[in-house]
């Protein structure tokens, strides 16, 4: 029975901030994929930290790891059985707990800005298509998350008095306004996102006490004055039950 795949899309939209994503995602990507070791690494973040170094320059070097390479090359997934040999691999990651290696591209403005990863020990199985298809739509995500919050922190620099309680707000949560704001429903919010009408209701309460508002009209219409990017938003809310 395949397991689905919905709760880590869902833990992704929550994060906050790169490394809000990284502490509650990791360890659920590591359980999901039943691996020994798993990451989430972006690459400005390393550049800025000396300690990280040996990671850039070994392990997600496209000169030096082939499935490093192959990611930067395609935009897509690979593990070391995808591109090597085991022979070959041993003698490029001779660490046990790296004995296979499965990684996945994060995309931004048509750049590879970091990477999703996981190993197994020796003993445990190799990744296999599926698991590369399953990476494949983690990786989407968390790259459509990417650009978002990189997208809406460029807009704060911007924009310095944008309201702080807006700034509160999660991807997700932000995605939610922007359909109550379109005219949808709970429910058609809820089938839109993957997510259920009472977890909408939810993010809504979560909204309300962040914006301090009481009303899905005022919400929209504070986000519309304190964010540009629903500056062209038309308020068709007024008539929803909050």
């Amino acid at each position: 029975m395949t397991i689905s795949l919905k709760p880590l899309f869902e833990e992704i939209y929550q994060a906050k901030d790169e490394d809000n994503l990284r502490s509650h995602l990791v360890p659920k990507i590591g359980e999901y994929f039943a691996a020994k070791r798993s990451g989430i690494f972006f690459f400005d973040q390393l550049l800025a930290n000396p300690r990280f170094q040996p990671i850039l320059n070994l392990a997600l070097s496209p000169e030096y790891n082939p499935v490093a390479r192959y990611i930067a090359e395609r935009h897509t997934p690979a593990h070391e059985g995808l591109v090597t040999t085991p022979k070959v691999w041993k003698l490029i990651c001779p660490r046990p707990d790296h004995w296979h290696v499965m990684a996945g591209p994060i995309i931004h403005r048509g750049q590879v800005v970091g990477s999703v990863g996981c190993t197994r020990e020796k003993s445990m199985p190799v990744f296999n298509t599926q698991d590369l298809a399953d990476l494949s739509a983690i990786c989407l995500h968390i790259s459509v998350w990417t650009a978002t919050v990189r997208s809406d922190r460029s807009a704060t620099l911007e924009h310095p008095h944008q309201s702080f309680n807006t700034n509160q707000l999660t991807p997700r949560e932000l995605q939610i306004v922007e359909l109550v704001a379109s005219g949808q429903t709970n429910a058609q919010i809820g089938k839109e996102l993957w997510i259920t009408e009472n977890s909408v209701k939810q993010a809504l309460k979560r909204i309300f006490r962040k914006l301090k508002v009481s009303s899905r009209a005022e919400m929209v219409a504070q986000i519309v004055a304190t964010h540009p990017h629903f500056a062209n938003v038309k308020l068709s809310t007024s008539k929803r039950k909050s």
